[in-house]
């Protein structure tokens, strides 16, 4: 399988589509996702084409994994949870629907559940929670 440069990721990445991004580095992306499964759900990805964990480098799983756990400690602040999902999914039979690599980062409060998938969030919404999340990050 080969990447595709016109995922919805890459148009992400190049600001073809519009995203509320939470946190930037060199490497990396956090911003929220559209259909959040938690208040606060939001996707970390590289800034560099890969498909999955499965063609990733280690330098770009090095770099997203400590993405992840800088979203997942912000989150944690922000939304004062008791503990983080962190979701990652490989090729169609694995679940990925967009093949660039993401992690689904979701703050979780004890005996929440998860909402279903697929249903798009409020924006104004999204984007009061991008917010909590950037003030987390101080």
């Amino acid at each position: 399988m080969s990447y595709d440069p016109d995922n919805i990721f890459a148009k992400i990445l190049r600001n073809e589509i519009p995203s509320t991004r939470v946190y930037e580095d060199d490497a990396t992306v956090a911003f929220m996702d559209i259909m959040p499964r938690a208040d606060g759900h939001l996707l970390v990805i590289p800034k560099t084409p890969c498909r999955n964990v499965l063609d990733a480098s280690p330098e770009q799983l090095s770099a997203v994994m400590q993405t992840v756990q800088k979203m997942g400690h912000a989150v944690l602040k922000a939304f004062d949870a008791d503990g983080v999902t962190i979701q990652q999914f490989n090729e169609a039979a694995g679940g990925q629907e967009v093949f660039h690599l993401h992690f689904h980062v979701l703050p979780r409060h004890e005996g929440d559940r998860l909402r279903p998938p697929g249903n798009m969030g409020d924006r104004e919404q999204i984007e009061e929670h991008a917010t909590k999340i950037r003030a987390a990050l101080g």
